[in-house]
């Protein structure tokens, strides 16, 4: 049974002690405290008010196998009991991390055969940031140090993620991106390619890549990393042939391909990694989140064998965390992978509760606040416009009218996030037929809802 908390006394603590992640802490001050989340059950979240809310986000995107997984706390407890902790530093390594490294390898397939642990995606891609040059540099190539992301990505809150991300607003803070990285267009169709054919938007948004690879020197480049749907931009799904035009590109100059993978992975996209779904081959691989559903943080870089054949040539790679192949992480990791497969939630999220998904979302393609709906597998994205049949937006620019519904969203008992006058979505790959069903149905009634207060501003 849930404990019995004081709520009140948690949000005056969270006020005056508790600095939350990526929140305007003054805004979190005058709202008089966080909304206390309590506890869980299958989609379902409630907070200390007692209101039971679908859990249309995961989590944060990472909840893939739902809340209240008894045997995920068991593993944990067993492993806990066995052996809590210990490190990779020292020649050694705990049973768990050596075989979740070969089941990642197993998943993966191909040459990405080698597994790097870290404890969350923004550490998995600055081990991205630090492997790639450290294997140019024993290359003999060692100019080769640029790489080349997207704007709008989102690839962590390290130095190095920030700044292998395109987002501006977190740029500002902390003086970056950091030298050496540089950003190319995103093909977001919808918001910059609209009443373009998305098959040549798709080839155009891939030639800037080219373009940007031919302006800094082929020989300077190292890696091209993207996420193969952008999920923190607002899952952006790529128009199609777009992954297999960055890959021809990649593979003409050669240059790494890294996709990450942190929220696409682990069924997410309705196969195992989002690069299966869209039909490319990356070197490397960044994973996190679905990799233990969240119960404990862990994440982990799949890397192909050539490039870890180089590095076996450079003695120490002077890298790693303390809690890198962390036991306990990795046997609920190991436990919750073996849950997706016994429980078929990869192919059910291809062949069943993803197209669902897609007709749901599909029945408000004609709400007057509707632009564009859009999805694979289990992640999905609404367009809120001014103007149907266009992509203008209300107040002439973007950030008006997504949380206006998000917040009635919420409201009315769906968690989901508003990015820019987007509403996304990301549930447990556990979802049912019905709990669709309520997730696009409170998404229309807060749409209605929004309608007339989006007039009267």
């Amino acid at each position: 049974m849930p404990k019995n908390y004081d709520i009140a006394e948690l949000k005056r603590l969270d006020v005056k002690h508790h600095l939350p992640a990526q929140q305007d802490w003054k805004l979190i001050e005058d709202m008089g405290g966080s909304r206390i989340i309590t506890h869980a059950e299958g989609c379902h979240i409630t907070d200390g008010e007692g209101n039971r809310i679908l859990d249309g986000m995961a989590g944060l995107w990472c909840v893939n196998v739902g809340y209240g997984r008894e045997e995920l706390v068991e593993v944990a407890a067993e492993q806990m009991r066995e052996l809590p902790f210990y490190n990779t530093f020292f020649k050694t390594v705990t049973p768990p991390t050596v075989l979740l490294a070969q089941k990642i390898a197993s998943l993966t397939g191909g040459k990405l055969q080698h597994v790097f642990f870290n404890a969350s995606g923004s550490e998995a891609n600055d081990t991205v940031f630090r492997m790639v040059r450290h294997y140019w540099k024993l290359k003999g190539e060692p100019k080769r140090t640029v790489f080349i992301s997207r704007w709008n990505a989102y690839h962590g809150s390290t130095v190095a993620g920030v700044s292998l991300g395109g987002m501006k607003f977190m740029h500002e803070q902390g003086n970056l991106p950091i030298p050496g990285v540089e950003h190319v267009r995103q093909p977001y169709w919808f918001g910059e390619g609209f009443g373009e054919d998305p098959v040549q938007f798709g080839k155009d948004c891939a030639a800037a890549i080219e373009k940007r690879i031919l302006e800094v020197g082929p020989e300077n480049v190292a890696a091209f990393i993207g996420e193969p749907v952008q999920g923190a931009g607002g899952v952006i799904l790529p128009p199609p042939g777009y992954w297999q035009e960055v890959e021809a590109i990649c593979r003409k100059y050669g240059i790494l391909l890294v996709a990450d993978e942190v929220i696409c992975g682990f069924g997410r996209t309705g196969e195992w990694f989002g690069h299966q779904t869209y039909g490319f081959t990356p070197d490397i691989v960044p994973m996190a989140k679905g990799l233990s559903s969240g119960y404990l943080p862990i994440s982990a870089n799949a890397v192909s064998s050539e490039i870890v054949d180089v590095l076996k040539t450079g003695g120490d790679f002077v890298h790693g965390f303390t809690y890198s192949g962390h036991p306990v992480a990795a046997a609920v990791a190991l436990r919750n992978i073996e849950i997706i497969e016994r429980e078929g939630l990869v192919a059910r999220t291809r062949d069943d509760t993803g197209p669902y998904l897609a007709k749901a979302l599909a029945t408000l393609k004609d709400h007057p606040l509707v632009g564009e709906v859009r999805s694979v597998g289990l992640i999905g994205a609404v367009e809120i416009v001014a103007e149907p049949g266009t992509n203008t937006r209300w107040g002439g620019a973007e950030g008006t009218a997504g949380p206006i519904v998000r917040d009635l969203c919420i409201a009315n008992g769906l968690m989901v996030r508003g990015i820019r006058d987007t509403i996304v979505m990301c549930p447990p790959l556990i979802i049912t037929h019905a709990e669709i069903d309520t997730l696009v149905g409170i998404i229309a009634k807060s749409l209605d809802e929004a309608l007339p207060l989006l007039q009267a501003l």
